[in-house]
């Protein structure tokens, strides 16, 4: 049997927009044949759809320092602006402060549509900063979507003042559904004003998680969990946490990466408990698919992000530089309302296009992945040593699917000390450990070279393509040069 690769779009319209075996996910696809009420909410919002991450950002506003519970992965160190991971903030701000910064940063961000609050504690811990926040802002800011990311604990008597604010996406950190295994990552929550332990700790919280879930969906509130795979923990625990979720109606699941450097002081760093690697997330995110959505572009954001994912500009936007600001607001609305309109034609029309095959593979030829380097917008327009990160796909005679992201250095910041970065560059290669090619829109020749030398095959023939496209063109490339297994290389009819 011989299948057509084809880019993402291509290969879903060709099969009547179902998804490919094993690569459902939270891609503008997968979310085509929702009702019209529901894909409104989730088109433009670049945490609960994959293609709208690469044409629009997010901020988050930290205005909630207090947390009602303790887990084994967190650390929320304030002003460490060198570090991307949540609970992480430079400023903690006054709602008064959230407001202001939101609507400065709407004006110089146009592709900003969503503003969230994600701690740096918990947001329901902190009830009327944060309610105090998204009342202004649903006045001031109406196009702007609001959002609320949780641990749960305080949900379900939160859930009405989320609904009376029009919260149509709330997020649920959830990474057991087993007291036993919750004891292993809490050691303790803050419950009817007194500290409780252990399994009788985890056993309050995960009724209060699924008990809010649950309103939150009798409510028509999309939920997107978040899962924090811990090796030896959680990590096989996770498959039945998303059958769950999903069956109370759950939109969304995304199954992160525990991040446990010792330096971040947390308790699973210090204690030497090993973060998954890139290979054991993917196969988890493979094997909850079956059951689940899978969000798989998630940046652990942190809890003052802006930008879009995979960047962070929050350096822009202190406090103290804000005040100096002079914006003229209304000619910033109109200015808004013409990018969002553009980008809507784009996705529209990237939506109804069908790739026109060029080949087929046979259905045993192996999947390859791809290492891409992309600023945005879905394209491949971004120099290989300008990359900060590098998205990854698979290409097989399935099609194209994205499987995730691998961060790196920067290593060439493009003056005159390019050369004295190889320990950066050694650092990228080592990152992008099991693809066999990279796409970009360029590269010097050293790099060439080294990723050559490693096994990966630099590409910059496809610069501002389509992503999904340029990945089946060189997939077929591929395959028609000999270099996959078994394949079967035929003219399309």
């Amino acid at each position: 049997m011989e299948l057509t690769v084809l880019g993402d779009n291509a290969a879903q319209n060709s099969a009547g927009g179902g998804c490919s075996a094993g690569s459902c996910g939270s891609t503008d696809h997968q979310v085509s044949h929702l009702p019209d009420h529901i894909r409104e909410k989730v088109e433009n919002h670049p945490c609960y759809s994959e293609k709208a991450h690469h044409y629009f950002a997010r901020m988050h506003v930290a205005v909630a320092p207090a947390c009602n519970i303790q887990c084994h992965y967190c650390n929320r160190k304030y002003d460490c602006a060198n570090e991307s991971r949540p609970g992480v903030v430079s400023e903690v701000l006054t709602p008064a402060q959230a407001v202001k910064k939101t609507m400065v940063v709407a004006a110089n961000i146009p592709q900003m549509t969503v503003l969230g609050i994600a701690g740096p504690g918990d947001p329901l811990a902190n009830p009327e900063k944060t309610f105090e926040t998204f009342r202004e802002l649903s006045e001031k800011a109406p196009d702007i979507k609001l959002c609320v990311s949780t641990n749960g604990l305080a949900l379900p008597d939160a859930v009405e003042e989320l609904a009376k604010h029009n919260i149509d996406h709330v997020t649920i950190t959830i990474n057991c559904v087993d007291p036993e295994v919750g004891a292993k990552i809490y050691p303790w929550i803050f419950w009817n004003n007194r500290r409780i332990k252990g399994v009788k700790a985890a056993k309050i919280l995960i009724e209060q998680q699924q008990k809010g879930l649950e309103m939150l969906v009798a409510r028509g509130i999309l939920v997107k969990v978040n899962s924090v795979l811990i090796p030896g923990v959680n990590d096989e625990h996770l498959k039945e946490v998303s059958r769950i979720v999903k069956a109370k109606g759950a939109f969304l699941h995304n199954v992160m990466p525990l991040i446990a450097e010792a330096e971040h002081g947390t308790f699973y760093g210090v204690m030497g408990q090993r973060g998954p690697s890139p290979e054991e997330l993917s196969e988890l995110q493979d094997a909850c698919a079956g059951d689940m959505n899978m969000m798989r572009h998630c940046r652990q954001c942190r809890a003052d992000a802006v930008g879009m994912l995979g960047e962070d500009r929050g350096d822009e936007f202190t406090m103290d530089k804000i005040e100096t600001m002079e914006i003229d607001y209304e000619e910033a609305m109109v200015k808004r309302a013409r990018v969002h309109a553009a980008i809507a034609e784009t996705l529209a029309a990237d939506h109804a296009k069908v790739s026109a095959p060029v080949m087929t593979v046979a259905a045993g030829t192996r999947p390859v992945q791809m290492a891409v380097a992309t600023s945005g917008s879905g394209v491949i327009n971004q120099h290989f040593g300008h990359a900060k990160e590098f998205l990854v796909y698979e290409a097989s005679p399935n099609g194209v699917r994205f499987i995730g992201h691998r961060k790196t250095d920067q290593y060439c910041i493009g003056d005159d000390t390019c050369g004295e970065k190889e320990s950066s560059l050694t650092t990228t290669i080592r990152a992008l450990e099991g693809c066999e090619a990279v796409l970009c829109s360029k590269i010097g020749f050293e790099p060439w070279d080294l990723l050559e030398a490693a096994g990966i095959q630099p590409n910059g023939e496809h610069a501002m393509e389509s992503i999904e496209e340029a990945v089946a063109a060189v997939y077929l490339e591929m395959a028609k040069a000999g270099k996959l297994e078994q394949a079967v290389i035929t003219a399309a009819a």
